[in-house]
């Protein structure tokens, strides 16, 4: 009974953190952060003032709290595709950091961060890492891997990781951040995606790598 216990009130505070953020984000993006209210976010989450204050005592700690979550998935460690086809594993891997740039609400809570840097540096710093940490160390272990196995030139480990980043980012983020009714279909990130991974194997690519076409 007493491990029962904790174990309760651990998942109730899970649940209550949870509630907390969902309703703090939908409002910090209806309404700026200045004209959201702790209050109010109590209020949508369901839960008292109290136990709110108890998880988050400042609307700053919320805020932050609130979009890093939107960067958790991207913390896990990306998968190292296996060597000997380099067009398959840059493909993967370009395919998987696509669908962390197109998160829903990533951009719209970096356009707040932004919009609210004075207050954040340090948070706004943060935030730009989201994803991109991650598919950068995969990048260059897969890369380092295939460069062993003589499936790319020497620098592509240095090089490669970064511009096949930015190529993709070019694509599918930034047109979405600087113009919010910019949207990309499935087809457009694929092919960006795509065309990326020809990239990095036209310049990096040796005889030795595998052909076959994402």
């Amino acid at each position: 009974m007493t491990r029962e216990v904790p174990e309760y009130h651990q998942r109730v505070s899970d649940q209550n953190r949870t509630a907390i953020l969902a309703a703090a984000t939908g409002l910090f993006l209806d309404r700026g952060y200045d004209r959201t209210s702790l209050a109010r976010v109590a209020d949508m989450a369901g839960v008292s003032k109290a136990t709110l204050f108890k998880q988050f005592p400042t609307k700053a700690s919320l805020f932050e709290a609130m979009v890093l979550a939107v960067g958790e998935p991207s913390e896990r460690s990306v998968a190292v595709p296996p060597t000997g086809d380099l067009r398959a594993g840059l493909y993967a891997l370009g395919c998987e950091y696509a669908d962390l740039l197109t998160r829903p609400k990533t951009a719209e809570l970096i356009r707040l961060v932004i919009a609210d840097a004075h207050r954040f540096p340090e948070l706004r710093e943060r935030t730009f890492d989201f994803g991109t940490i991650p598919a950068l160390t995969a990048l260059s272990r897969y890369l380092r891997a295939e460069r062993d196995a003589g499936g790319v030139t020497p620098d592509a480990p240095d090089l490669a990781p970064t511009q096949f980043l930015g190529m993709i980012a070019n694509a599918v983020f930034w047109p979405q951040l600087i113009h919010p009714t910019w949207a990309v279909v499935a087809q457009e990130t694929s092919s960006a995606v795509e065309e990326a991974t020809r990239t990095i194997v036209a310049r990096y690519g040796t005889e030795d790598a595998g052909s076959t076409s994402p």
